[in-house]
């Protein structure tokens, strides 16, 4: 059956889920509006887009926390998927300005569209980490589990599902995993946080984008909070992708001391619903070690060539090396009011 013609808003659309779903619904001819900022990134990413699928993309260039910008930008949509973010570290070291973007920003767009003759709906990206930091319990973790955020990102997270929910908008909200996609393949001092024996469950930012490009026909998802992963053969633990991803980099493994011991806000879900809605769970490990491959092309070779000197100056920004204080701290949001009373 021919899915039914759209008009779709997609914010944080040249993110790393937002372009697999602006993609794929591009594919599909579906009517698209992208609402991005303007600069010169996003500049060269609308422009290679456009190239390549021959779409003229109506793009609004603006900020999300502008009322007149975002009330042009939800006019006559019939869907609203809101994938604008910060996240960490960003929301970390800039907390007043994350729950700004993120927060009153999500505020902005469920008023402009509230405001609208004819209410679009909304798809909103929250996280996995919402549930907080759960290794100390049996998995998985399901929809209808207890929420218990533990840093900004994660504060802001669920505030916004709160006002998604309360909107008066058919709603639908997507948790999504641990997300891998082929232009996070540089190391990250981040990844030293997430101790090697964390559970985690991957979804490749495809698998992601899919999901959301499939939700928007799909009249089954309205009102229910779902699990996005890549399903139980992207579950293991951290040390197990972590690995195979630096081996992959031409890196090797890391000490284990350069790593945290503090449980991390990762863990498996029971995505059985979302796959029997959604039929999104294509990719693995295994795939995203191929597009490292990919990405990295000759790169791979000149790191294993200068392997020691690279490893060294990584492991150097590890802030959990014996004797340096950690510079990430996930304790909670240091913003003015309470951040989960946002509604």
């Amino acid at each position: 059956m021919r899915e039914i013609d759209l008009k779709i808003l997609i914010t944080g659309a040249f993110g790393n889920v937002g372009i697999y779903t602006l993609k794929n619904l591009l594919a599909r001819r579906h009517q698209i509006r992208v609402l991005e900022l303007k600069n010169k990134k996003n500049l060269k990413i609308l422009n290679d887009l456009q190239k390549k699928t021959g779409n003229d993309i109506d793009i609004i260039w603006g900020d999300i926390t502008d009322h007149a910008v975002v009330k042009r930008a939800v006019s006559g949509q019939d869907i609203i998927i809101h994938q604008a973010f910060i996240i960490p570290d960003l929301s970390e070291k800039k907390p007043n300005w994350a729950w700004e973007v993120n927060v009153e920003g999500t505020r902005n767009l469920l008023r402009a569209a509230g405001e609208q003759e004819t209410r679009a709906k909304i798809i909103f990206t929250s996280s996995v980490s919402v549930f907080g930091k759960t290794q100390d319990q049996e998995p998985p973790r399901t929809a209808t589990g207890q929420v218990k955020p533990t840093d900004n990102y994660s504060h802001h997270k669920v505030a916004c599902e709160q006002l998604v929910k309360i909107s008066g908008l058919d709603w639908t909200i997507l948790r999504l995993g641990a997300v891998l996609s082929p232009s996070l393949c540089e190391i990250d001092p981040m990844l030293f946080s997430v101790p090697l024996g964390n559970r985690i469950e991957l979804v490749h930012a495809a698998d992601a984008g899919l999901a959301l490009a499939n939700a928007v026909n799909n009249e089954s998802v309205w009102g229910k909070t779902l699990l996005i992963g890549g399903g139980k053969r992207c579950q293991m633990l951290q040390k197990d992708f972590i690995s195979k991803v630096l081996d992959e980099v031409g890196l090797g493994m890391f000490p284990e001391y350069a790593f945290s011991s503090k449980p991390f806000y990762t863990d498996w879900m029971d995505t059985t619903e979302s796959q029997q809605l959604l039929a999104y769970q294509e990719k693995d490990l295994d795939d995203f070690l191929v597009d490292i491959r990919r990405v990295l092309g000759i790169r791979r070779y000149l790191i294993k060539a200068v392997q020691p000197i690279v490893k060294y100056w990584i492991l150097k920004k590890s802030p959990y090396l014996p004797g340096k204080k950690p510079a990430i701290t996930r304790t909670g949001p240091k913003v003015k009011g309470s951040p989960v009373s946002a509604v």
